[in-house]
């Protein structure tokens, strides 16, 4: 079960005040990231622009009107000049119908199919990105948290501490230089926790902002409940590669990029074969002269109304081997593509090698962390002691108290380390990245 955190916002909330729940940061950061949403707006690019390629296996049809008005010298009816105007109003309609492009309509087709895949992959990506960095700074606000709690205690007992120093320099059994020692080590108490309380707030801005909210003020975690984290299984990077490898957004935009590049050698190639179209059509028109009796409108457009049909084949034959070099291009690219899924494969390699032996670092360093923030603490508590009936002066007293607040520290930090670089390898398994 996991409790509710202490509000961080130091200011009025303006917003809801319930504790966020990573998964909750996650689901409201994948709806609302900017970064996100413009993945998501390509897809939808990508979508049109495969349906636009589907659709040009259709026919084109055009329709035209044209109107002339010609004045002076001109061709009369009668195949003779004179001086006269004319007018002449025309009307078409056309078709055109691919037959055979060098099976350009047909890699097009596919190639739209391919930028829609790769865009639906970046978009997983890019949710992945923001998973990560959301946990990433979720961790850091529990962390920032316990620092503050700390700092805040330490502070509380240290006004508890001065008030008796007081009370015993006013008894006569202590020094004024004692209380003025104490009044200096509240001091800095107190500034070790303002500074706390920046650093959270900084870490609360982070979060928010990635999630797009309008103003920290008010937001909240929840502090999930941390288990010996010391004791988590590892499973090998080996392992965990091999099931990354088939899951990961990364590696499947990489796949797709060399498909890609292997469909455009073939599109390429199509140049190199002839293009068959069909063409169609209806016409009729209306002609009038000034110095001659012209056939009525309507009477003209059914006496002069045409149609044709057509066939065309272009047939490549030499261009200044711009075909050639478009392959040779593309074969290029198809070796870079292949590259560049190796190397994607091999940084996933790296980052999951590098997310074990972090966890693994982490764990040893939780564990060691732990003990040495036991030994501190508790050599705190016998000095304070000292202090407080005069066995210990008021060095030892702040030598120890800050050894401890360094120890309690580190392991606050080690456990939420921990914590997120053992959830990380569950999270390149494919796994949620949950705690």
């Amino acid at each position: 079960m996991c409790i509710a955190a202490l509000a961080v916002g130091i200011a009025a909330p303006a917003q809801d005040e319930s504790p966020w729940s990573l998964s909750k940061c996650i689901d409201y950061a994948l709806e609302h990231n900017l970064t996100v949403r413009q993945s998501a707006l390509t897809v939808e690019q990508r979508e049109v622009e495969l349906n636009t390629a589907q659709m040009s296996r259709l026919p084109s049809v055009n329709a035209s009107a044209s109107e002339n008005l010609s004045f002076g010298r001109g061709l009369t009816a009668d195949n003779t000049y004179s001086n006269s105007n004319t007018t002449s109003t025309s009307f078409s309609l056309g078709a055109n119908v691919p037959v055979f492009q060098g099976f350009e309509i047909n890699n097009n087709i596919k190639l739209g199919k391919l930028n829609l895949q790769a865009a639906t992959v970046d978009l997983e990506k890019a949710r992945d990105d923001i998973r990560v960095a959301v946990a990433q700074a979720y961790v850091q606000i529990l962390y920032n948290q316990e620092l503050l709690r700390v700092a805040s205690e330490q502070r509380a007992h240290d006004e508890e501490l001065l008030a008796q120093i007081q009370e015993r320099e006013k008894a006569g059994k202590l020094s004024m230089a004692e209380v003025s020692a104490q009044q200096a080590t509240l001091a800095q108490s107190r500034q070790s926790e303002i500074q706390a309380e920046g650093n959270l707030r900084l870490s609360v801005l982070e979060l928010t902002q990635l999630l797009e909210l309008s103003s920290p003020d008010g937001f909240s975690v929840v502090i999930p409940e941390v288990g010996d984290v010391s004791q988590v299984l590892l499973m090998n990077p080996e392992a965990i590669y091999e099931q990354a490898v088939q899951v990961k957004p990364a590696v499947e935009s990489a796949k797709l990029g060399v498909d890609y590049a292997a469909l455009n050698i073939e599109k390429a190639k199509g140049a190199y074969l002839p293009s068959l179209s069909l063409s169609g059509g209806l016409g009729t028109n209306y002609y009038t002269n000034s110095k001659m009796a012209s056939d009525p409108f309507w009477n003209q457009l059914s006496n002069n109304f045409s149609q044709y049909v057509g066939v065309n084949l272009s047939i490549p034959i030499f261009n200044r081997f711009s075909t050639r070099n478009n392959v040779r291009n593309a074969k290029i690219n198809y070796q870079g593509q292949q590259l560049n899924l190796e190397n994607v494969r091999k940084s996933l390699y790296k980052e999951i090698q590098q997310a074990y032996y972090n966890a693994v670092n982490s764990q040893a360093r939780y564990m060691g962390s732990r003990e040495s923030a036991e030994s501190a603490r508790m050599h705190y508590e016998l000095t304070e002691e000292k202090y407080r009936v005069g066995k210990a002066g008021i060095a030892d007293y702040n030598d120890a108290r800050n050894s401890w607040l360094r120890a309690e520290s580190e392991h606050i930090q080690a456990r939420y380390e921990c914590l997120y670089q053992t959830k990380l390898l569950d999270f390149y398994k494919g796994e949620a990245l949950e705690f």
